[in-house]
């Protein structure tokens, strides 16, 4: 193998590496909230089977203004769920960023603010999406 060869394989390495660090945007505003959070763990669930590094910034909904009682099971399912992932997103994220809007329930609040506790990896909320971006560039940066 030429000297050229082996640099354009290392550049293209270098190129595949820097693609897969970018942080995934997961947009879930305006979907209801199940619809939301079934993706985000669909999602998580994706970039976790792919055994890589990865952050992710969250667009998180809007809470409902008459928000009805969750049917019987889909929480307990999404805690299931969501325990299935964290060994996964322990081993392979690097952080999940959270935006979400100001008027959101004290327990998603808790829920996002708890980090390593319950997700698994570095997490961070609030409302500012170009700070969720910098800050999950920052992370990914650093794998």
């Amino acid at each position: 193998m030429t000297d050229v060869t082996r640099t354009t394989k290392a550049t293209k390495a270098t190129r595949a590496t820097k693609a897969a660090a970018a942080p995934r945007e997961i947009d879930a505003t305006g979907l209801p909230m199940a619809q939301a959070q079934d993706l985000v763990l669909r999602e998580l669930r994706e970039l976790a089977d792919r055994a890589e590094p990865f952050t992710a910034v969250l667009l998180m909904p809007a809470p409902p203004e008459n928000p009805a009682p969750p049917a019987p099971g889909t929480a307990t399912d999404r805690v299931r769920a969501l325990k299935a992932l964290r060994p996964g997103l322990t081993e392979h994220c690097r952080g999940l960023a959270f935006v979400a809007p100001a008027d959101i329930t004290a327990e998603r609040t808790a829920a996002i603010h708890s980090g390593e506790k319950l997700w698994g990896c570095p997490t961070t909320a609030g409302q500012d999406v170009r700070a969720a971006r910098a800050w999950a560039g920052e992370r990914a940066a650093g794998s």
